[in-house]
């Protein structure tokens, strides 16, 4: 890698690590970046993993010290995540994702929107508890997700939010927390599978991670400080962002 390539890689790792911790969607920032200095594809989704598995475990560490994750619901969760997440790596070598990007597109619109017209969405905390039907839930979200993040990834984070806010009823900032926890699973995993296969590029993958640690750690702690509000406008933006790259992709 030229010096160039590397601060291009380092500057977007920075920002895509941050706004990944506050909201989900780093991905958006981060895998086209590697793409753009000349990674084959599924190299780049490799070192990806590399560099946002290094964030992920940053921004982790960071919310649980916080007390933002509430892990008796999480222990159930991380099983389904890590199993989905292997089956999406298996996958994502052997096909092309482009299929899955239309249906993608519409549920991120449709998060999106549903996210601002419920003006009250995430803004407090009130999650009433464990049951049975939402641990069902919680696990089918979390095999599936991690199925995605694993197969091809950009938005997940943005996903695994909505899911504890909609479905748990947590504030924005222990959504954040148990998503990031969740897709720290999903990446450690996703890793292992990529490696394995050849699939990751040091030359690009460590400058990147460095610069991603430093992103997460500002952007949990940006998290944490300031909850919905600052979350909740972040978020909005990151699914419309990643809508319009997908309609642009589906068009050219």
């Amino acid at each position: 890698m030229g010096i160039f390539e590397v601060v291009i890689l380092c500057v977007a790792g920075f920002t895509a690590a941050a706004v990944d911790s506050i909201a989900g969607g780093g991905g958006l920032i981060s895998l086209p970046a590697l793409m753009a200095v000349g990674v084959p594809p599924h190299a780049a989704l490799g070192t990806n993993k590399f560099a946002s598995t290094c964030a992920s475990f940053t921004s982790t560490v960071t919310f649980a010290r916080s007390k933002k994750i509430y892990m008796p619901l999480i222990k159930y969760l991380i099983p389904c995540t890590l199993v989905g997440s292997a089956i999406g790596v298996k996958t994502a070598l052997r096909i092309d994702p482009g299929f899955l990007q239309m249906l993608i597109l519409i549920l991120i619109f449709a998060v999106a929107i549903y996210t601002i017209v419920k003006k009250d969405l995430g803004a407090e905390d009130k999650f009433e508890g464990l049951t049975r039907r939402n641990i069902t839930y919680g696990c089918m979200f979390a095999f599936a997700l991690g199925f995605y993040d694993g197969f091809f990834g950009p938005g997940t984070g943005s996903f695994l939010i909505f899911l504890f806010i909609s479905v748990f009823r947590f504030d924005f900032t222990v959504s954040a927390g148990n998503g990031k926890i969740l897709n720290f699973t999903s990446n450690i995993t996703s890793l292992i599978l990529f490696a394995i296969n050849g699939q990751i590029m040091l030359a690009a993958g460590i400058p990147m991670a460095l610069s991603m640690i430093i992103g997460a750690r500002i952007g949990t702690k940006i998290a944490i400080k300031n909850g919905a509000k600052i979350i909740k406008p972040i978020f909005i933006t990151i699914a419309m962002g990643l809508c319009l790259k997908l309609i642009y992709q589906a068009i050219f």
